[in-house]
């Protein structure tokens, strides 16, 4: 965002109604500065932002580990059914933090603009950007803003990063899985990417699909306060789904996971719009679902603790790890016959976050 100090405007406001972006408000003149003022200040304002250096300063946590991700937002359209670009970077963000079993701390965002863009839109982005991470607790301390021509970007691509910190005696990895295991899953899959597609394609169905999209650190925190020490790793099924995550985890783990196919939560409506689009809703990308791989002795508490969490009221076991030398994921199916869930070949929804 060049968070650098903003001037003192003196001429006219940014007509946020039918105003556009210009090359202009990438240049680092005035025209910049009154962007980031208006638009990005605004909506992202408090007291690390606010001090306009171009890096936040901040105090540490004096024990634990400190956690760092990165990410990119590139998802379209740019406004879904329950959230748009902005919202979704936050959430993103703060959930691979979490997913570590940190207690996320501060982010970063970094925009590149494509000239034309509706300022009216940007301004809705930023809002609602900001209102998520006030919400979540987790402050946009520093960013950046760069605005490229017209046909170089498809309207507004978001980067961002984010730092947490893990308590002593929280150790969670994707290679922690043993035999034995039970796999949790937070809520029903399949919400976000069915309703990217349904927007995207312009289809409606009788009852509204809704991203799924929240910040996930709230329910890992009491996930972790009732069985830190039997949970062995969290991961969100973002890009490739449920799917895609469990063979992940399955090879870094190096066992098998088997499912079944009755314990995973799916809403009847997105059943229903995958089997009219052609998708399984193992392959479909979830922004506020996690998966978690728990030693049986804490399985029962760790879901306790979920489903007293709002985010987390469907939370169900859905299947266990085994030993298996080619680290496959199986499940066991409805009819009571059995079936390999593989990695997707190609990619199923483009550009979903």
């Amino acid at each position: 965002m060049n968070t650098v100090s903003t001037p003192r405007l003196r001429h006219r406001k940014l007509d946020l109604k039918s105003g556009r972006v210009d090359l202009s408000h990438g240049s680092g003149g005035r025209s910049m500065a009154q962007l980031i003022s208006e638009i990005f200040h605004e909506a992202f304002a408090n007291e690390w932002l606010d001090q306009g250096n171009d890096q936040a300063t901040f105090a540490t946590p004096t024990s634990g580990r400190m956690v760092m991700t990165t990410d990119g937002y590139v998802v379209s359209p740019l406004f879904f059914p329950g959230g748009n670009i902005g919202s979704l970077a936050v959430h993103g963000t703060i959930n691979d933090v979490a997913m570590g079993g940190a207690r996320p701390i501060a982010l970063s965002a970094s925009f590149i603009i494509e000239e034309g863009f509706p300022l009216a839109d940007l301004k809705v982005i930023a809002d609602t950007m900001g209102r998520a991470a006030r919400e979540a607790g987790v402050p946009i301390v520093t960013g950046d803003t760069k605005v490229v021509e017209r046909g170089k970007a498809d309207g507004v691509f978001i980067s961002t990063a984010g730092i947490g910190v893990v308590v002593e005696g929280v150790e969670l990895s994707g290679d922690r899985a043993r035999p034995g295991d039970k796999v949790i899953v937070s809520g029903s899959i399949g919400d976000h990417g069915v309703a990217i597609m349904s927007s995207r394609e312009n289809l409606t169905f009788d009852t509204a699909i809704l991203s799924d999209s929240a910040a996930l650190h709230g329910l890992t925190e009491v996930m972790i306060a009732a069985g830190a020490p039997h949970l062995r790793l969290m991961r969100d099924p973002t890009r490739g789904g449920l799917a895609a995550t469990l063979n992940e985890l399955a090879q870094q783990s190096k066992v098998g996971i088997r499912l079944e196919e009755d314990a995973i939560p799916v809403k009847p409506e997105v059943h229903a719009a995958c089997e009219f689009l052609g998708l399984d809703p193992l392959n479909v990308a979830n922004e506020g679902k996690l998966i978690a791989i728990v030693a049986p002795e804490g399985a029962d508490a760790v879901l306790a603790a979920m489903k007293a969490h709002p985010l987390g009221v469907d939370a169900a076991i859905v299947g266990e790890v085994v030993e298996d030398d080619q680290f496959f994921v199986q499940m066991t199916t409805s009819f009571g016959g059995g079936r390999i869930v593989d990695w997707l070949a190609g990619e199923q929804l483009p550009r979903i976050c």
